[in-house]
């Protein structure tokens, strides 16, 4: 199965967000290239909350291009074989942590948000991982800094977006 089928897939079966979920597949509907960087109508991107093992603590990468406290995340690629894998890849390179497994039951939202030209919007879909008890984290080259934030301190740093996926995330725990 291709990954344009795998997401479309994904989001035909994720049933909240309804009026945002249909979006996304009228978006993958006139965009064949609408998993790619290169489709400047905007893209789909894959990204995952990392928990830590007490499920206490979230894994947040302050972003170097965008100076936000944000979820780990990004582009797809061509040889990722699901949306899951895409977000799993994402999460563990930009944490540097191994044995990250994904929460079940698909992704816990979507978010759509613009992006400076020449793309105008991600098509985020959200999951969440959860870590290993021995996770040891690293800062990539997209990254200032990588830090645990107790779920209490989340909306102190981050964005609404970040808020609501910890929600749905805790939510779904």
């Amino acid at each position: 199965m291709s990954l344009y089928d795998d997401a479309v897939l994904v989001l035909k079966g994720y049933e909240d967000q309804e009026e945002l979920r249909q979006a996304y597949l009228d978006h993958l509907a006139a965009h064949p290239d609408g998993l790619w960087k290169a489709c400047h109508a905007g893209h789909i991107t894959a990204s995952a909350l990392v928990i830590d093992p007490s499920r206490e603590r979230v894994l947040l990468t302050l972003h170097r291009k965008l100076r936000m406290w944000l979820q780990m995340g990004g582009h797809c690629e061509p040889q990722d074989p699901s949306l899951e894998a895409a977000a799993l890849r994402e999460a563990t390179e930009e944490s540097g942590v191994t044995g990250l497994t994904l929460l079940p039951g698909g992704p816990v939202r979507l978010d759509r948000h613009p992006i400076p030209a020449p793309c105008h919007w991600h098509f985020d879909v959200q999951y969440a991982v959860l870590a290993p008890s021995d996770a040891d984290v690293t800062i990539s080259d997209e990254s200032l800094d990588v830090r645990w934030f107790p779920y209490g301190e989340v909306a102190d740093v981050a964005d609404e977006s970040v808020v609501r996926l910890l929600e749905a995330t805790r939510a779904r725990l």
